[in-house]
Order: C-alpha cells, then sequence, then structure tokens
C-alpha cells in the first residue's frame, strides 16, 4: 500500500514533534562491498576496525609456501601508509604527497584504469608534521574519497576518475593539514585535521556523500556548543567531565612540581564548558584552548547498532605544559559521537594534563563479548583501555609492558591515571628515563583483533626518553613545539634476557576483556605497520627492516617472513580474486622514525621545532638493515 504525501507530512511532523531520530540510509554499494569477504572495502575492513578477514585460504599449514604475486611501484618516496582498497576486481590505492591515487584492473594484470594527480603546492610538506603520509582512501555512493595534505576532500567517480566534487577542510597557511583516510558511513564522509604542533585547533568534521556539503563539525576544544556537548553528554560516568582531576603538588606547573589524582569523592563532576574552562592562565596565546590541538587523524570506527561513531583526539597544543595548567580538555581524549548528528554521547581524557605529547589518536577497535558491545584502544600513553561501548564505562585498563612508568596504574571509576611525580615536565628542566617516548608505546598503525582468538594483536615501541619543554612563542603556521628529547631503548624487564639488540620493539596479544599479555615477542626495531588478523589463525604484520611476516594467532611463532624493497609503516590487508586469496602490504619507510633516516639525519634531527637525539644507534641500525630508501611500492602474495 502507497503512503499518500499528505500522510508523509503527518509522519515527518509527528517525527520532529515526538524528537524521534529520523532513519538515515546509508551508501548501500560499501554495505554490499563489505559483506563480501572478497573486498577490502574499507581502511581497516569492517566499520568496527579489527582489521580481521573472514577469508582462510592462506592458513598456518600452508602459509610457509607464500610468494610474490605481483608488485606495483607508486613512483613516490616517503612514508606509504594505510592501505589500498580492494572492491569487486578492482584495487585502488593511494601515495604519500602528493597523494596521487590509482585504480587497478585486477582481472587484466592489474593495469591502469585511471589515476588521479592532485595539485598540491609543495609547501604544504612543510607542515606536514609527521611525514609526507596519507592513510587511505574511502568508498560510497559510486565514490573514491581522497583527503589531500592540502585539507582538500576530493570525491572521485569510482569508474572514470573523474572529479565530482571537492571542498576544503583545511588551510595548509595556518600549519592544518590531514593525514586521515576519509571514511564513509551511512550518507556522509568523515574526516580530521591535523597540526597540534602547529597550534591548530582541529576537529572531526561530516560531509555529505552526495555534493560534500558540511553536515557537521565537532571541535576538540572550545565551548560545548562548539564540541558538540548537550545535556545528555557523559549521562553514565558524568565523573568523566570533572572540573580537574588533579590537586596540585609542590606548586603543580612549576619544576618540582607535580599532580596527585584529586579524591573520588572531590571532584565536581558533570561540569560544563570543559573545553574552556579546564584550560587556565597564564596561557601563552589568547586562552589556550583557541589553539588547543586536538588533532584528529586516525581510523575511525562505527557502531551500527548505537549509531555512534569513535575516535581520539591528539596532544594539547605546544608540548610545554607550564604555560597551559589545568586537565585541557578534550584534548588527548576518546570520544563517542552520534553519526548524524555529530552530538557526543561520551567521552573520557586518557591523559589529563598531558605533559608528554602523549596522544589519544590510535584507533578504537569494536568488538563484542557475551552480547554486550565493548570498545578498545592501545593508547599512546602505553594503557589499553576497555570501555562498554554504549555508554564508555570503563571495564579494563592497564599497561601494554612494565617499562611504562609515567603512571602507576589508573582508577577504572574515574579513568583517572596517578602519575609519577618523578616525570612531570617541566620548562627548562630535563625529565629522564620516562616511558614510553613521544612515538609512544604504539603509534597510529593500527592493531587487529580476532572474534575467533577473542585477542587483540598489537605492535609497540619499547622506547623511553629524557624530555625538556622550553620557551616557545606562538605564530600562525609556524611550528609551536618547544622541546628537545633523546629516545632510548626501554629498560629491561626482569624476565628479559639482557640482548640490547632485540628489543627495541614488540609484538604482542592481548584479551581485551582483562589488557593481559596472552604472548609477547621481542622486535629488533619499534613495529610501525598496521596489522591483519585473519579466520585461519594468522596475524600479519610489518617491520622497519623490510620484513613482511605471519605468526601464529593462538602462540605468536613466526611461520613465514619475506623482505620487501623499504621498510613497512602501512597496513598489511587481504583480499580474494578468482577464487585465489592475495595478502599484502606498500612499502615506503616513512612515519615520524623513517623521516629522519631518509633526510640522512641519522644522529640529531629537527623536525618542525622539536629536536631529536636518537641513542644506542636507533638510526644508524635502520642504515645497517638497508631499510631506505622509500620508494613507495605495494607488494602482494600468494600461494
Amino acid at each position: 500500500m502507497s503512503i499518500s504525501k499528505a500522510s508523509k507530512l503527518v509522519l515527518l511532523s509527528a517525527i520532529t514533534v515526538l524528537n524521534l531520530p529520523i532513519l538515515v540510509v546509508a551508501a548501500p554499494d560499501l554495505d554490499r562491498a563489505m559483506k563480501n569477504p572478497n573486498n577490502w572495502a574499507y581502511p581497516r575492513g569492517q566499520y568496527n576496525n579489527q582489521g580481521y578477514s573472514e577469508l582462510s585460504q592462506i592458513n598456518t599449514s600452508n602459509v610457509k609456501n607464500l610468494k610474490l604475486a605481483w608488485t606495483f611501484s607508486t613512483g613516490v618516496n616517503r612514508g606509504h601508509e594505510g592501505a589500498p582498497l580492494v572492491i569487486d576486481g578492482v584495487m585502488y590505492l593511494h601515495t604519500a604527497f602528493p597523494n596521487n591515487v590509482y585504480a587497478l584492473d585486477l582481472n587484466n594484470d592489474q593495469k591502469i584504469l585511471w589515476s588521479y594527480f592532485p595539485k598540491q603546492d609543495p609547501n604544504t610538506q612543510a607542515v606536514l608534521c609527521c611525514d609526507n603520509v596519507n592513510r587511505g582512501l574511502g568508498f560510497g555512493d559510486g565514490k573514491i574519497y581522497l583527503q589531500q595534505n592540502n585539507g582538500m576532500l576530493v570525491a572521485l567517480n569510482a569508474k572514470t576518475g573523474k572529479l565530482e566534487w571537492q571542498v576544503q577542510v583545511n588551510d595548509p597557511k595556518t600549519g592544518a593539514t590531514n593525514t586521515n583516510a576519509p571514511q564513509v558511513i551511512k550518507d556522509k564522509v568523515l574526516t580530521g585535521c591535523a597540526g597540534g604542533e602547529f597550534g591548530v585547533r582541529c576537529f572531526m568534521a561530516a560531509y555529505y556523500l552526495k555534493d560534500g556539503a558540511l553536515a557537521w563539525k565537532a571541535y576538540s576544544t572550545g565551548s560545548d556548543a562548539d564540541v558538540l556537548i548537550g545535556n545528555d553528554f557523559n549521562q553514565a560516568n558524568p565523573q568523566y567531565s570533572a572540573l580537574s582531576v588533579y590537586q596540585d603538588v609542590n606548586g603543580g606547573n612549576k619544576q618540582g612540581g607535580s599532580f596527585k589524582p584529586l579524591p573520588n569523592e572531590q571532584l565536581k563532576i558533570g561540569e560544563k564548558e570543559l573545553g574552556i574552562r579546564t584550560w587556565l592562565k597564564p596561557q601563552q596565546e589568547k586562552d589556550g584552548w583557541q589553539n588547543g590541538g586536538g588533532a584528529v587523524t586516525g581510523y575511525f570506527s562505527f557502531d551500527t547498532k548505537s549509531n555512534l561513531v569513535y575516535y581520539g583526539t591528539g596532544n594539547p597544543g605546544v608540548w610545554n605544559p607550564d604555560v597551559r595548567p589545568g586537565d585541557n580538555k578534550w584534548a588527548s581524549s576518546v570520544f563517542a559521537r552520534d553519526v548524524d548528528t555529530g552530538q557526543a554521547r561520551w567521552a573520557m581524557q586518557t591523559t589529563p594534563h598531558d605533559e608528554w605529547d602523549y596522544d589519544a589518536t590510535n584507533e578504537v577497535i569494536l568488538f563484542e563479548n557475551k552480547n554486550r558491545n565493548y570498545a578498545t584502544q592501545i593508547n599512546k600513553n602505553g594503557f589499553i583501555y576497555t570501555w562498554q561501548a554504549d555508554n564508555g564505562t570503563l571495564i579494563a585498563a592497564e599497561k601494554v609492558h612494565p617499562f611504562v612508568n609515567w603512571a602507576t596504574n589508573v582508577d577504572l571509576k574515574t579513568g583517572v591515571p596517578a602519575k609519577d611525580a618523578k616525570y612531570s615536565t617541566h620548562q627548562d628542566y630535563n625529565m629522564k628515563a620516562g616511558c614510553p617516548s613521544t612515538k609512544g608505546a604504539k603509534t597510529i598503525a593500527p592493531a587487529a583483533y580476532s572474534p575467533k582468538t577473542t585477542l587483540l594483536y598489537v605492535p609497540l615501541n619499547y622506547m623511553c626518553m629524557t624530555f625538556e619543554p622550553v620557551e616557545s612563542k606562538y605564530v600562525s603556521g609556524q611550528p609551536w613545539v618547544g622541546a628537545t628529547t633523546t629516545e632510548f631503548q626501554g629498560p629491561l624487564a626482569s624476565n628479559e634476557q639482557p640482548n640490547r639488540d632485540e628489543i627495541l620493539g614488540g609484538f604482542a596479544a592481548y584479551s581485551p576483556m582483562t589488557n593481559k599479555v596472552a604472548w609477547y615477542n621481542k622486535e629488533r626495531l619499534p613495529i610501525l605497520s598496521g596489522v591483519l588478523a585473519t579466520r585461519s589463525n594468522l596475524v600479519f604484520y610489518g617491520t622497519l627492516d623490510r620484513w613482511f611476516k605471519a605468526v601464529d594467532a593462538k602462540t605468536g611463532q613466526e611461520l613465514w617472513k619475506f623482505q620487501v624493497a623499504s621498510g613497512e609503516i602501512g597496513n598489511a590487508y587481504t583480499y580474494s580474486h578468482n577464487g585465489k586469496q592475495y595478502v599484502g602490504i606498500p612499502s615506503g619507510l616513512g612515519g615520524w622514525v623513517g623521516r629522519h633516516v631518509e633526510e640522512s639525519l641519522y644522529w640529531e634531527s629537527r623536525s618542525n621545532g622539536i629536536r631529536y637525539y636518537m641513542r644506542d644507534g636507533f638510526s644508524a641500525r635502520l642504515l645497517q638493515s638497508n631499510a631506505a630508501p622509500s620508494g613507495g611500492a605495494i607488494n602482494v602474495f600468494s600461494l
């Protein structure tokens, strides 16, 4: 029975009056593509960010027979992050700056169907914090979406490569750029903002697939209206909305000062306008939050049942913590937002008053356990957090490794870490042996989760640092960091053998309900590649010294490896074509670590206002491994 026009108007009016949610139709071609396990149609495989595939032709018994099937040179140097999309026999791949895009016909020896070469100002490269990376493409509504480094979001016809529409998201002249993969959710494409080290006030933004019109924009700092925080925010956990979570010890924001968690009963909870009120005086620029950082650069996850999108925000603007007293909300936080309206359902700050560049931009992975949805993040600060996904109740928070020392533990009621005063950082004071380093215990390289083993598979960095904040004046479009760091191998754990050549990195499996380690493999270098898990109990990842590896998901035993042309910071992925399963990974050394080597600044590197030193021959070890040059390539393997 058809509905008359008048009846439709009455129905819409009733929905408006009752404030009921209006059903928003998703991009049906994306949903169809993701339901087919032969495709890899989303940056991390599916909405849930698990990096998991149901394909099982390649298994623990035959993986030793994997051979190189084909390669494709991108013709671009520097870091190649992310992974291609594979949809119905076509591979769509991207490059580092200038972010070229290719569509390859898998039915015709990878013939180039079309290509897109953006016209970007080369000066954009000067304001990219951590190399010329791009984390991938989006697909939906018959289009391929590219978020260019220069802030331009473009929609290309998936069949022809023709430009359908474009919109300027950020202005590089202010230091604002983009490195994230644009991700299609329902009728929108979501993107973010990089530039925390340039004093940029960042955000997440949603644009309509049809024409690129702005649907909503949620800032990481500022008023509740700007951050899109309503009255039902943190309803289940009002303690996350506390005015201050620490009491100052010995003056707090001065040399010798530190911070101690307030007793829970003394917290002023359920407070409003925290994106302004937790940025206290003195500030070097305005009121602090206007240049508050909070970059949004990672991989976003989406739960179709709750209609929530999950993501994390970056460090607060300017690394010197003494000039921004307070918790500095909502930088270094994890958010859950309604994807239709952008309104925040809940958020928890993982590192209040961040003193070490401990972003929360790493991916949030969604999983089910006993018919309940959970969200987990391996945070840069060295803790793994697991929340009840719908309301943000914290279930578990544990260190990824005993070497993490800046905090002793996290309060499961409030989410507040208990900082160790020994590792507080202050202007013109050289904090020593803080762990992890500014690169984090885990970088932006995404972990994976297997619903079959119910384990998380995590790439780790095992590095510590000295850290000295210095005075730095804000100038629009110029680096605004002010810090000197020295990075070196972390201390040995009590059960580890003193072989210093093996433990700059690690690869480990954890149970997300307890965040306890199931198995742990030491690695010679930090692991900066994204992880793939498959139904056949295999886990794939890449290394900086050019190895692409497969390990047993249950035990961690190495089963296969192949050395490609350059170090790997891209994400492992898999697809099936004409009945044969393929597994691949981009290569092309880069990112924060690889950039220093590529620029031939082996022992001292000055990058965007930050001065780094590498001890224990880390950069030299990369060179000895022949990890550079960083020419980009796609590497694909099959049986």
